[in-house]
This record gives C-alpha cells, structure tokens and sequence, in this order.
C-alpha cells in the first residue's frame, strides 16, 4: 500500500524550541532591530553592510543551536508516510534533524546569492559574509533570504505540495505572513489538517481540523503518534 503524503507546513515556533529567536515578538523587533533595517530591499540599498551583520549574527547563532522533539517526529513520521515539509523558517533544522524534502518559503540562512540575479546562489562559507565577496557577475552577495515585499520563489512549488497533501500538519506558525498562510486553503477537501500551536484555535476552512494548543516540541510528538497508530 502507498504511503499517505503527510504535508508539513512549519514556522518560527519549531525553531524557538531550539533556542532560535522569532521576529514575531511583542515589541515589533528581531534582535533589537526593526524588521525595516535588515529584512527590506530599501534596507539592503540603504546600509547593506548592516544586513550583512545581522545575518551572519543569525548564522552563528544557528551553529549553536540543536534540533528538537518536533523536528525529530516530522523526521520519523518518514518511517510510515511520504513527507514533504514547507517551511517559512531560514535555520537548516529540519535538514539537520535528517529530513529528506524540505523546501523553504522564504530562503535559507546557509545560502547567500547574487544581488543581479535572483538564480546565482551559492552556500556560505562558515558563519561569515563580507562586503566585498561577490559572484561572478561582479556584483556584491547578498543573503539568500526573501526580504520583505519580494516575490516568493518557491511559492508555486509549495502550493503544488499542498494540493497533493493526504494529510496536513501545521505547526508553530501564527499564518500571519502572505502568501504563505494562504497555502493551507489549497489542500483536498478530503485532507485533514491539525494545527499544533498554544494560541491559534479557529481557522477558517471547509477541511476537518483538529487543534493541539501545545508549544511544537510537545504537541507534534502527540500528533505523529496519533496519527501512525491510525494507519
């Protein structure tokens, strides 16, 4: 028998159970930075040198952090279903937790790419990028991350993935950030979804859904055993 397509749509509350910060905070900011200063196309322009920084900030911080429970179970759950995982999230933890299909909405900490064309990327070095480092074009690296107000390349992909789903786990996403939170209306009709978060209890959808208000690590351990038991 074929193996269901378990979709797993993951956001920065996977990653804050290993310790990585969030930028969706009280106080508007992501490591005492407004999102404005270092995640915005007019931000690269203006003081590319700060967007620099603050990434490679991010990376080594990256180099210090673990996967958790909730990156291991979507991991295990490829024991008993084909999985996919769709995240919004930058760090490489789903990778290094050993999951095999993993596309990232809005680009890749590990990767920086050319500031002329969108389709030179290429992986960094270590933790640190420099002005100065460019690509063979001639034109400065930048990091490969979607700023806000770009396109989102891999939008298309995911939203193929989706429609392909059996069954659907969102997890640690507030679905604030477009056009990513749209994904979730794209699955079957005949597709589950359960949501593992503390907060999120009413979206709006014609699919089943099943709520598990728990912190990532918890709550997706409780769902991917709830659901091989089912096969």
């Amino acid at each position: 028998m074929e193996k269901k397509h378990l979709v797993v749509f993951s956001g920065a509350g996977v990653s804050a159970d290993s310790g990585v910060s969030t930028f969706r905070d009280s106080d508007g900011l992501w490591e005492n930075h407004r999102l404005e200063d270092v995640c915005t196309s007019e931000a690269w322009v203006r003081n590319p040198q700060l967007v620099l920084e603050f990434y490679n900030a991010r990376r080594k911080q990256l180099l210090e952090v673990q996967t958790n429970p909730a990156h291991e179970w979507i991991k295990k759950a490829e024991e008993h279903f084909r999985v996919t995982v769709i995240t919004q999230n930058v760090d490489n933890l789903h990778e290094r937790a050993g999951s095999t299909k993993v596309v990232h909405l809005h680009g890749e900490l590990t990767k920086c790419r050319s500031s002329q064309d969108e389709n030179l990327i290429y992986d960094v070095d270590g933790w640190e990028m420099k002005m100065g480092d460019i690509c063979e074009l001639g034109s400065q690296k930048r990091p490969y991350i979607v700023f806000f107000g770009e396109g989102v390349p891999m939008y298309d992909k995911a939203l193929e993935i989706v429609q392909d789903a059996d069954i659907l786990l969102i997890v640690g996403t507030s679905l604030q950030v477009y056009p990513a939170a749209g994904l979730i209306h794209y699955a079957p009709k005949s597709c589950p979804i359960y949501v593992v978060d503390p907060k999120i209890e009413n979206i709006s959808s014609n699919n089943t859904i099943f709520y598990e208000k728990a912190k990532a690590k918890d709550g997706v351990k409780k769902v991917i055993q709830q659901l091989i038991s089912e096969i």
